[in-house]
């Protein structure tokens, strides 16, 4: 008898053995291992009948269970990493705070429909609308919080290389950028009709985005929207009369990525070069450029008010710069597989290292707390600026190719201003601000993210 069974274990599975032989039409090997096994007379033909079947159903149970065992062996192991990491993602849920919510496998949906790579990605700031471009020369939109399809755009010639919403207020347009050299803009409240074609760009146009209203002396920044283009330069427009009203030259090589500070003051821009430069949005001067890459840089962000803190700490300063201040700690993420984050001047304070493959994009968490990055090593990355910069949570796998690029839902509008920080109070009440800052901003943050491939997919991630 076997030591692992008791013996009444070791005669059910004897006669269940027995009973195997017979169904297969073994009758010289069941009489044997009868009498070998010594299986009582008592169990005839009758009884045999309810012990057939038996060691099937259990050999399939173990089977089954052991694929089960394995997947709650990997969940355990991917929820002990996050329990290390002090960021316990198992726990957040809609009752948790918004600030410190991270994305998880699996994605909520996964749109698909274009026919190739997805470069791009944009969420409407008002409606569960989300944007996205393709190599296939379309611009699909979707309903994020369906997952379904609404409607494709058809205009461009060429590859569509990004998509922003902006514009003035109540009347928000779609604007996006082509290899095809031109500029589109897109009316979302007239059926997302083609309103105005900007031609100007004598190469590829890489990135656009609308500038933020508040520029200082520009009371019609509302209307503006900036563009990177492989011909090196970066271009302002005004969307209202379609004019190119300022070429911004300085780059040495393309110019792969642009974004505006959340006033509208700056402009960040990277690309071949292998820098980054930060430029005067009403000037178009540069103010600072950034040196470090060793090879070409893919993305630009730029950390919001609410990151300052942890910024700031990090950056070894004993003062926090004031939230109206704007471009003061910027992102960049590069071919070289780092990110790095740096000051407004141009002073590197940490490389992160970690990603396999190209960096394509990145996003600050509107909390304040994380950096979220994507690569074409098809994860996204999870960085705690208050942990010197470690990576808290890794998203293995988020598409099956190339990750393209990421874009966060905007804050929900408040009355309260989310990002503007509080510029009238000044630097005295610089505390309290913080405070009506970082309550803002929690109570108007939608956990979403979207994500878009070379695997011809976009995937969203929401609480």
């Amino acid at each position: 008898m076997s030591a692992i069974l008791t013996d009444r274990q070791a005669e059910e599975l004897n006669k269940a053995i027995v009973a195997y032989l017979g169904v297969i039409g073994a009758p010289n090997s069941a009489a044997a291992f009868r009498d070998e096994a010594k299986v009582p007379a008592s169990f005839d033909d009758t009884t045999r009948k309810k012990y057939e079947g038996l060691l099937e159903k259990k050999w399939t149970s173990v089977v089954r269970l052991q694929k089960k065992v394995l997947e709650l062996e990997a969940r355990n192991a991917s929820l002990q990493q996050e329990l290390d990491s002090t960021t316990p993602t198992s726990l957040l849920r809609k009752n948790q705070d918004p600030t410190s919510w991270l994305p998880r496998a699996p994605a909520r949906h996964t749109l698909q429909g274009h026919r190739e790579a997805v470069t791009c990605v944009a969420f409407h700031p008002v409606f569960s609308q989300v944007a996205s471009g393709s190599v296939d020369t379309a611009i699909k939109v979707w309903d994020w919080e369906l997952g379904e399809l609404e409607r494709t755009l058809k205009g461009h010639t060429k590859p569509v290389l990004d998509v922003d919403f902006g514009g003035p207020r109540g009347g928000t347009l779609l604007a996006s950028c082509s290899s095809d050299l031109t500029i589109k803009l897109w009316d979302p409240s007239d059926e997302y009709k083609n309103i105005r074609t900007l031609p100007g760009h004598d190469h590829s146009v890489s990135a656009v985005r609308f500038i933020p209203s508040g520029a200082a002396g520009a009371p019609s920044s509302g209307n503006l929207l900036v563009s990177a283009s492989r011909d090196m330069t970066l271009r302002v427009w005004d969307v209202t009369t379609g004019y190119c009203v300022k070429t911004i030259r300085g780059h040495a090589e393309w110019v792969r990525d642009v974004t505006p500070s959340f006033d509208g003051r700056w402009l960040l821009s990277a690309g071949n070069d292998r820098t980054a430069r930060l430029w005067d949005a009403n000037t178009g001067e540069c103010k600072c450029t950034f040196l470090g890459h060793e090879h070409f840089i893919e993305c630009v962000a730029i950390a919001p008010p609410v990151a300052y803190a942890k910024l700031a700490s990090l950056a070894g300063l004993k003062k926090v710069p004031p939230l109206s201040s704007s471009a003061e700690f910027i992102a960049t993420g590069s071919r070289d597989k780092t990110i790095k984050i740096w000051d407004g001047r141009g002073t590197l304070i940490k490389t992160l290292a970690g990603h396999d493959n190209w960096v394509q994009g990145l996003v600050f968490h509107p909390g304040g707390k994380y950096l979220f990055s994507v690569s074409d090593d098809k994860t996204i990355r999870c960085w705690d600026l208050a942990q010197e910069g470690r990576c808290v949570k890794t998203v293995e796998d988020a598409h099956g190719h190339f990750v393209t690029c990421i874009r966060w839902a905007p804050n929900m509008v408040k009355d309260v201003p989310v990002v503007n920080g509080d510029a009238t109070n000044g630097a005295a009440t610089n505390g309290l601000a913080k405070k009506k800052e970082e309550e803002a901003a929690k109570a108007g943050i939608r956990c979403v993210i979207a994500t878009g491939s070379v695997d011809f997919s976009v995937r969203v991630f929401a609480a």
